[in-house]
């Protein structure tokens, strides 16, 4: 293939696994209890996708180890939380075995990407917990080990996987002990389904059914949890040359937990729950330059998420809207609508970046309602937006707004 059929191709796989993430993000939100109950590990992992698109778009068409590079040092720069900048990490283990192919991607392939991503990913993390979406991204590996000497179509075997990452995220409660208390499946572990979910629709070029619908959180013991013992999620990057990376993360082991320190010789991300952001930003600056400064008041975010939470009714909804916008003011415009019932899912998309009829179907199916409403606003998106209303499991109508 050449650099700008790789590129393209790329540049569509990335689109299509942020579309679904995108449908799922409030959902993942409110599963959020591990590590802390702050509710933002959609939003995180839908930031750090979108940051790899932002990169693409940007990008020369070039030799695959250049493009393989450009996808992990956007991941890794745009990486938000700690699900992020795993994530990030996952990106970074497919981008290298990818980046050494010449030719197409069969299932042998495809198992060694997972795998070294899962190897990438338990890296990362200092102290490995099971249970999480490291869990997940090892039982994706193994599962594509044991189906890499069949002749299977690449699409096949990403909804196949698929399949064995939703069981793998039902799981996890059984792996980790404040998950089962809470009555939830591990967030992190079902964003990355939901990643997977989209580039399997993509390469498949059929909508795969949306994750089983699951009730927001409405009991006590899922809403209202203990906050994390520090105060400050912090991240950023720090640049430079010859970075010393374990002794930066020992330094920063000090100051608090929830330790993420990835990256090399020349930029490294940082991931710190701590009391002290100044220290942490200090020991930076010591080691090189930094930037991308990100502080939340992680009691804040908990805050905010049992008062979704304790609003969200837990009925399934008469009806739900889905809407395809472009831009991200009309995004927030329509997210907003959304927060107090969580019956509109958005769909990135417009003039030049229409959603496949997939994608509209999995949007449709993620809304838990017994019937949708279908908003293309843009007259290219109409004709994906009918076919996805007739393929839908519930009554979908769309209303031609352009």
């Amino acid at each position: 293939m050449s650099g700008d059929s790789d590129l393209e191709l790329v540049r569509g796989l990335v689109g299509a696994a942020l579309a679904s993430l995108e449908t799922s993000r409030s959902r993942i939100d409110d599963l959020n209890v591990y590590p802390v109950p702050d509710g933002d590990t959609g939003t995180n992992l839908t930031l750090t996708v979108r940051a790899i698109v932002d990169g693409l778009a940007s990008t020369e068409p070039g030799e695959r180890p250049a493009l393989a590079q450009a996808v992990a040092r956007a991941a890794l720069m745009g990486a938000r939380g700690n699900s992020g900048v795993i994530l990030s990490q996952i990106v970074r283990g497919v981008a290298d075995v990818l980046a050494q192919s010449t030719n197409g991607i069969d299932p042998a392939l495809t198992a060694r990407a997972l795998r070294g991503a899962s190897d990438a990913a338990y890296r990362a993390v200092r102290r490995p917990v099971e249970g999480t979406m490291l869990s997940v991204i090892r039982e994706l590996a193994e599962e594509a080990e044991r189906r890499a000497g069949e002749r299977e179509p690449l699409g096949e075997l990403l909804v196949e996987l698929v399949r064995h990452g939703e069981d793998a995220v039902a799981r996890t409660p059984e792996q980790l002990d404040v998950l089962r208390d809470a009555g939830v499946v591990d967030a992190g572990g079902a964003g990355l389904v939901e990643l997977l979910r989209g580039l399997a629709g993509a390469v498949s070029g059929e909508a795969l059914p949306a994750a089983p619908p699951a009730e927001a959180p409405s009991g006590v013991e899922a809403i209202h949890l203990e906050p994390s013992r520090y105060r400050y999620c912090t991240v950023f990057v720090v640049e430079g040359d010859a970075l010393d990376r374990d002794g930066l993360e020992t330094q920063l082991e000090e100051l608090g937990d929830s330790l993420v320190v990835v990256g090399d010789e020349t930029a490294l991300k940082v991931h710190v729950h701590t009391d002290d952001p100044g220290s942490a930003l200090s020991l930076g600056t010591a080691a090189g330059t930094i930037e991308g400064v990100e502080i939340a008041n992680m009691h804040e975010q908990q805050e905010r998420r049992e008062r979704r939470l304790s609003l969200v009714p837990s009925a399934r909804s008469k009806s739900g809207v889905v809407a395809v916008v472009a831009g991200e003011g009309n995004r927030r415009l329509f997210e907003a609508l959304a927060e107090p019932v969580g019956t509109i899912r958005v769909v990135a998309g417009g003039q030049t970046a229409n959603p496949s009829t997939a994608e509209l179907v999995a949007a449709i199916e993620a809304l838990n309602a017994d019937e949708a409403i279908v908003l293309p606003n843009n007259s290219n998106v109409r004709l994906a937006a009918e076919h996805a209303a007739e393929q839908a499991q519930v009554p979908a109508t769309v209303v031609p707004t352009d």
